[in-house]
């Protein structure tokens, strides 16, 4: 064969396996929605009232990633809820006391985690108890298929530090901002 012959047919091969999986990706979308969102737990990332694209099933082909905002089916919500992904399976969970002695921040792989503002989150006793269940139970690791998910809160909202880490099998979808709330 031809260096010509061998380039087409690798052009060929690299065109059809392109064409295939960006299908997978379309097809693991099961279906979008637009919804408004209602609450101020991601102020500062999504206002309430601005409209979000919600691509259920995404997390079918794509692994969440940090910071990824995410769609939760919590029990006993009538609505699925927002929040943003802040650990992951493998990395570290700790809790160590804030420099204000007002309360604990948690640290995923040692550094302390902010918000979208550069605030810590600060936990007070009640969400620091739930979280050190998970820190102590799982020995300081997330384990597989558990997200930490927060809102932008830095004293917390209806999030992780009070229902704990979510299972990958309540997370519904992926939420993109579609339109901000205008002023």
């Amino acid at each position: 064969m031809n260096y010509k012959t061998i380039f087409v047919v690798s052009m060929l091969f690299l065109t059809g396996f392109f064409l295939f999986y960006s299908n997978q990706d379309v097809n693991c979308v099961e279906k979008t929605e637009e919804k408004i969102v209602i609450g101020e737990s991601l102020a500062g990332l999504i206002e309430s009232g601005s409209t979000v694209r919600i691509l259920y099933g995404y997390y079918d082909c794509h692994e969440i990633e940090r910071e990824d905002i995410i769609i939760h089916n919590h029990p006993g919500n009538p609505n699925p809820i927002i929040k943003i992904a802040k650990g992951l399976p493998g990395d570290t969970i700790h809790l160590g006391k804030s420099n204000n002695a007002s309360g604990w921040n948690i640290l995923i792989n040692n550094e302390i985690i902010k918000n979208s503002y550069g605030q810590p989150y600060v936990l007070d006793e009640t969400r620091h108890k739930m979280i050190s269940l998970y820190e102590k139970d799982y020995k300081g690791i997330i384990p597989e298929n558990a997200y930490l998910i927060l809102g932008n809160v830095a004293g917390g909202s209806l999030d992780s530090s009070r229902f704990g880490l979510v299972d990958r099998r309540d997370v519904l979808g992926k939420a993109e901002l579609l339109r901000e709330v205008l002023s």
